[in-house]
């Protein structure tokens, strides 16, 4: 809140027009002698907690009208002390509630909020009677949780409480390092996870530091792959019945719902004002989504009833220090899917559903995923058979163990969640796919289903992949002794090699034969040796390297290097022909989408972008 404070002989003031947010009042002129102006701006801090925004300026007025031995105060809105305003409501509140504290010792006037008004006004002249304060609101204290939540290995369908003294009772190093995480053991790593090297090394995208911090360039490569897990997440939702949408980007804070739901994630948010409008930009496709199914008429057939919408982009104001590659972003992509769903069995229904499809993006993207489940302490007590059913159908599907934390009560919208990580090269989880059972939007959204009678349904919130930056994160930080993309994400998937120039007709016809069959292919026609160009088709991941020489022309056979199958001693090489070469490679990106290359075919004419 910014502050000016007048000692005055007189204000008088009239108001003349109205402005959008003007509030309905009578008192439209004024005027009170003898007496302390309090010019107020309210600011978007103060409305972390209006409360003690409002106990601290009346504090401060009090004892500057105490210094001066007035006891007639004058409240005067005035907007031009601050760029950084606070909503109209939060504002209007604010001026109000010091009125209404100031009254019980002082006689107040206040001018009203949101017209055009004229005044005129005497200042008094002495050292004291021009005052500017800035006033800052104090963290709203909160009520400590009488019980934190406790978490538990689930093994073999036992329930193991642990905490930081047995978390040998874990096994798999990169489950425990998960739990290390969920117990808040820290570990002091000065080093930056490998990816943020590899992203610039492999020209994937970069900070651009034209923006704002955490937003990024994507190049050709890294727009591909981006592009390519777009179009995988999109035919993987349709085939599990959900339809697209596309919402903004921006929210009117002024919408009640919408501003209840955005103030439940803190203050990492972008938010900002144009004219009469406090706006912000969305940090999920939640809001658009929403406020879609406000509008439908929903009827019991229709559900369960998923949108769709892949938010591009989502932003979230992260903390500086936070912002490490791709791992967290303050602008990111996130496949999003709501499902209303009829009831509580519906939803659970739904909920196991679209757990094993986001294992399934694993699998897909060739990521191994660690699992924590999430439930408050009613819920799990009430489905705790369900929960072990799937948490034992886990275990034979992929024999890996599993994490359970039970939450004492309720605190966020969901009852029940389950979070899919990625462990990177330190040790620390890259938080992947989650489902959310959230038993409380459609209230605040009046989504309503019409059957018998109006019902509020449950809304569950799935990222079948999180988001697309974190994905390509993961696969970057994988370990591996010869790190590669999937072959279907791989920018270029054969590269091919003539070992002189009379043999590059023979490597350029091979080159377009796969391009032809919608393989991505490139063809090194530089002149450099054999040996550097194969090194460098190494740095770059290339799956399949194709050398062609005499040999490879009078025996219609290719020499093909598989980097899959090689180590860093021995390259695995086989002969075959184009053909077969061809069918093992949309063999390997079968059922996955297809993009051709975003470069031109031959390395000489390639740009570097780094």
């Amino acid at each position: 809140m910014r502050m000016l404070l007048i000692h005055s002989d007189y204000l008088e003031f009239e108001a003349k027009e109205k402005t959008k947010i003007a509030e309905d009042t009578e008192n439209l002129k004024g005027k009170l002698e003898e007496c302390l102006v309090s010019f107020i701006a309210v600011e978007r801090e103060d409305e972390s907690n209006v409360k003690g925004i409002i106990d601290k300026a009346v504090e401060e007025i009090k004892k500057v009208a105490e210094k001066l031995k007035v006891k007639n105060i004058v409240i005067y809105p005035y907007a031009h002390l601050s760029s950084n305003l606070s909503s109209p409501e939060t504002a209007l509140e604010v001026l109000k509630g010091i009125e209404k504290e100031l009254k019980k010792e002082f006689n107040v006037l206040r001018a009203p909020f949101g017209w055009y008004k004229a005044f005129k006004l005497s200042c008094k002249g002495h050292p004291l009677s021009e005052l500017s304060r800035k006033i800052v609101p104090e963290e709203e204290k909160k009520e400590k949780e009488e019980v934190e939540s406790e978490f538990y290995l689930i093994k073999d369908g036992e329930l193991i409480k642990i905490d930081k003294d047995n978390l040998k009772v874990i096994e798999n190093k990169y489950l425990r390092q998960l739990a290390k995480y969920e117990l808040g053991i820290r570990e002091s790593l000065e080093k930056e996870p490998k990816h943020v090297k590899l992203i610039k090394e492999k020209e994937i995208c970069s900070n651009e530091e034209a923006s704002d911090l955490g937003h990024f360039r994507w190049y050709p490569k890294g727009k591909l792959i981006r592009d390519l897990i777009a179009d995988y997440v999109y035919y993987l939702v349709l085939s599990h019945g959900a339809m697209p949408v596309e919402t903004p980007v921006m929210y009117d804070l002024n919408n009640k719902a919408i501003k209840e739901h955005a103030d439940k994630f803190g203050e990492r948010q972008y938010r900002f004002r144009m004219g009469n409008k406090e706006l912000m930009l969305r940090f999920a496709a939640c809001f658009g989504q929403f406020m879609i199914k406000k509008d439908m008429y929903l009827l019991p057939k229709y559900l369960p009833l998923k949108l769709y919408e892949l938010s591009t982009y989502s932003f979230r104001y992260e903390q500086s220090g936070e912002l490490v590659g791709l791992k967290r972003l303050r602008a990111f992509t996130m496949p999003d899917m709501h499902t209303v769903c009829l009831n509580l069995e519906q939803a659970m229904e739904e909920f196991e559903k679209q757990f094993w499809m986001c294992l399934k993006t694993g699998e897909d993207l060739e990521l191994d995923y660690y699992v924590i489940f999430r439930f408050t302490k009613d819920f799990f007590e009430e489905h705790k058979d369900w929960f072990l059913r799937m948490a034992k159908e886990y275990k034979e599907r992929y024999n890996k163990d599993l994490l359970l934390e039970i939450l004492p009560k309720r605190k966020h919208y969901w009852v029940g969640k389950v979070d899919i990580a990625v462990i990177d090269s330190l040790g620390r989880p890259i938080e992947n796919p989650t489902v959310q059972i959230d038993v409380e939007s459609s209230k605040r959204f009046d989504i309503k289903v019409h059957a018998d009678k109006e019902i509020y349904p449950i809304i569950l919130h799935c990222s079948p992949t999180g988001s697309i930056e974190r994905v390509i994160c993961a696969l970057l930080e994988r370990d591996m002794e010869l790190p590669y993309f999937p072959i279907w994400l791989s920018p270029i998937q054969v590269r091919v090699i003539s070992v002189s120039e009379k043999y590059n007709e023979y490597a350029e016809n091979i080159v377009k034969e796969l391009i032809k069959n919608n393989i991505r292919a490139d063809l090194d026609d530089r002149d450099l040796r054999v040996g550097k160009k194969i090194r460098e088709a190494g740095k770059d991941w290339v799956p399949y390297v194709v050398v062609v020489g005499e040999e490879e022309v009078k025996g219609n056979k290719l020499t093909v290097t598989i980097r899959e199958k090689s180590t860093l001693k021995e390259p695995y090489k086989v002969k075959m022909s184009l053909e077969e070469l061809i069918k093992e490679v949309k063999e390997k990106c079968k059922d996955k989408p297809f993009r051709p290359l975003p470069l031109p075919y031959k390395v000489s004419l390639q740009p570097k972008f780094n």
